[in-house]
């Protein structure tokens, strides 16, 4: 295997290129909050932290509903490694999970299962209060209602630094105009693969919002409300995952063997493309001038979009009759390009 690996160093062309999409760091730990360490409030915390991990991972508020997983919410012990409680404030009981265990539950069940890698959230958050309005950074106080709602939902979340010069771009004219021209030209910087702009307004003693996301050429929009800020990030994250999850999530029986053709690649690109295929069982076949060949088991519409966080763009087969990979079969008029091959191409441009 050493060997393999260091032979491949030497046929990977010597680039650099980096992916915007991000592993979610302690996807399978719960913070759950809680009023008191007393046995009968613990076990209720444990039970909803199972719940809400289920969300996380399907994307699915209902998911945990499901009547299969119905003994596994009211004893959730047994998916359970370690927790501890933290004194917060505010006070909260951390649950940490077995992903083996709660991966086979969501199996059984018959419900998908979003994997680590996702999309990065870039989040230009305006807040307007009685003390006037300002650009939540990245290391303000004003963020951590932000970062704990981006957690609890599964997303890997990007706050600017809000320098000066970007809290002039940061703006009610430029988050409120409904055009992501001047936002997605300040967040260049930071790589990410969605954009999520947020005007959010205290109003008594609740908050209010007007949220819109861009992602390539999806758009979207809403509304949300709170009882603080925590509710409201809360309420707003919980609706992109959902939207996200939508796009990413591999549906259970929508899977099909299939062999993928990467080009263009280098040692970097390689260890990229290994993470993000690991959750489909992808196996590496061949790697020689640049090129990945992989078998694996997916859904092509979501392994596409999966492709996508990675700066991949789909190509089209060797024209080459000594090409080492064969020509996929045309697809028929009912089917679309993705569904009708068994191989697909790839490059990174």
């Amino acid at each position: 295997m050493r060997r393999f690996a260091f032979l491949l160093t030497l046929c990977l062309p010597l680039l650099s290129q980096s992916a915007s999409a991000a592993l979610v760091e302690g996807l399978y730990q719960v913070r759950e909050p809680v009023t008191s360490q007393q046995p009968a409030e613990r076990d209720a915390a444990l039970r909803r932290a199972l719940q809400d991990l289920v969300v996380r991972l399907t994307g699915d508020t209902n998911a945990a509903q499901n009547a299969t997983l119905s003994e596994s919410v009211k004893n959730p012990q047994q998916l359970i490694t370690q927790y501890s409680f933290d004194a917060g404030p505010p006070a909260v009981l951390v649950v940490n999970f077995d992903p083996v265990s709660v991966n086979r539950a969501l199996t059984q069940a018959g419900l998908p299962i979003w994997g680590a890698n996702r999309p990065s959230v870039m989040v230009w958050w305006l807040n307007d209060s009685d003390g006037g309005s300002a650009l939540v950074g990245d290391s303000q106080p004003a963020a951590a209602p932000l970062q704990r709602a981006a957690q609890d939902s599964g997303l890997p979340l990007v706050l600017p630094l809000a320098d000066l010069s970007e809290q002039l771009v940061g703006t009610a004219e430029n988050i409120d105009s409904g055009k992501p021209d001047a936002l997605s030209e300040a967040s260049k910087r930071y790589n990410s693969d969605v954009l999520l702009a947020v005007h959010a307004r205290q109003s008594g003693g609740s908050w209010q919002a007007q949220w819109r996301m861009w992602q390539g050429s999806n758009s979207a929009q809403g509304t949300a409300q709170g009882a603080d800020p925590d509710a409201l990030a809360s309420t707003i994250m919980q609706e992109l995952s959902t939207r996200l999850a939508k796009q990413f999530i591999t549906k259970p029986g929508s899977t099909q063997a299939l062999t993928l053709v990467v080009d263009n690649a280098n040692f970097e690109r390689y260890s990229q493309l290994q993470k993000l295929l690991e959750p489909m069982g992808a196996r590496l076949l061949k790697a020689e001038n640049g090129q990945l060949r992989y078998q694996l088991t997916a859904n092509p519409d979501q392994l596409h979009a999966q492709l996508g966080l990675a700066n991949l763009e789909q190509s089209s087969a060797p024209v080459d009759a000594n090409a080492p990979v064969a020509a996929p079969a045309a697809p028929s008029a009912s089917q679309s390009p993705a569904s009708a091959q068994q191989v697909l191409y790839y490059r990174w441009h």
